[in-house]
C-alpha cells in the first residue's frame, strides 16, 4: 500500500493510500472512503449508502444529497449507476472535499461539494427538494468512528423536510442497536406530519457481515428488497468483479410500531 498524499492540520493526520487500483481515505487511521473505477461497488459501508436507491422507481433518483462527503465514494456510485441530474455534498472538513476532488475524482458536472457544517447546513436549506438524502455525519473518537449526533424525532423531521414525498431518506448508525434506538424518533417525526395523518412507512436495515455499522431506508412508497436485488443484478453484469463482494448485504425490513 503506498501513501500518495498526506497532511497534518493540528492533532489530524490524513493520508490518501492507493491499493491495487483502489484509492483510500484516512484520518487519524480511521479507514473513511475507497474508490476503484474498475471496483465501484466493493462491499464497503458506501455501498449501503447507495443500493436503497434502488428500492425506487426506475429514473426517479435525479437530485440527491449527501451530508458528509468523506472521500466521496458514494457520490462517485450514484453518478455511475443512475441518472442523477445534480448531487450535493456538504462536507465540513475542507480536506475531505480536496481529496474528494483531487483523488476521488469528483470534479463532474452537476457534482456541487460545499464546505459547511452540515447540520447548519440543513436547518438553513431552503432550495429544492430531494429524491434521496444520505446522513453519514461521523467523526473519530479513540481511532474510531462515532456518530456526531443523536438520530432524535427533531433530526429525523428536518432532513424529511428536505425530500419530495416519494424521496428517501438514508442514515448510517453505529451498529444495529444505534438504529433501533432511533426507531421510536422516526415514528414520531411521521406521525407529526400532515397534521398528524401519518405518511407511508416503509423501512428497512441494511448490513455487512464485515462491518459492525447498520444503514437505515426510510421511504415513503411501497417498495420491495427483492426488486433492489433484481436492479443489482442487472450492475453487477457490467461489472463482473464486483458480484462477489456486492451480493454480501443483508437487508430486512423494519416493521412499524
Amino acid at each position: 500500500m503506498a501513501v500518495i498524499w498526506e497532511s497534518c492540520q493540528g492533532d489530524d493526520h490524513y493520508q490518501v493510500r492507493t491499493a491495487g487500483r483502489s484509492v483510500r481515505l484516512y484520518k487519524n487511521q480511521v479507514f473513511h472512503s475507497q474508490w476503484n473505477e474498475s471496483r465501484p461497488l466493493s462491499s464497503g459501508v458506501w455501498d449501503l449508502l447507495f443500493l436503497p436507491a434502488l428500492l425506487m422507481p426506475e429514473n426517479s433518483v435525479k437530485r440527491v444529497l449527501v451530508l458528509g462527503v468523506g472521500g466521496g465514494a458514494v457520490i462517485r456510485q450514484y453518478t455511475t449507476f443512475l441518472p442523477i441530474e445534480h448531487i450535493v455534498g456538504v462536507e465540513l472538513d475542507p480536506l475531505h472535499l480536496h481529496v474528494a476532488r483531487e483523488h476521488f475524482g469528483l470534479k463532474q458536472s452537476g457534482v456541487e461539494l460545499i464546505e459547511a457544517n452540515a447540520i447548519d447546513w440543513v436547518k438553513s436549506y431552503r432550495g429544492a427538494k430531494f429524491d434521496v438524502v444520505i446522513e453519514d455525519l461521523f467523526t473519530e473518537a479513540d481511532g474510531e468512528p462515532v456518530r456526531v449526533m443523536e438520530a432524535s424525532t427533531s433530526w429525523f423531521r428536518q432532513l424529511r423536510k428536505l425530500l419530495h414525498p416519494e424521496g428517501t431518506l438514508i442514515i448510517n448508525f453505529e451498529d444495529p442497536a444505534q438504529l433501533r434506538a432511533s426507531n421510536q424518533a422516526y415514528v414520531d417525526a411521521l406521525s407529526r406530519e400532515r397534521e398528524g395523518e401519518c405518511a407511508l412507512d416503509s423501512r428497512f436495515a441494511l448490513s455487512l457481515p464485515t462491518y459492525g455499522n447498520c444503514v437505515g431506508a426510510y421511504l415513503s412508497i411501497n417498495a420491495d428488497p427483492k426488486l433492489l436485488r433484481k436492479k443489482l443484478d442487472t450492475i453487477l453484469t457490467g461489472y463482473p468483479a464486483c458480484r462477489s463482494s456486492a451480493q454480501k448485504f443483508r437487508i430486512r425490513r423494519i416493521h412499524a410500531k
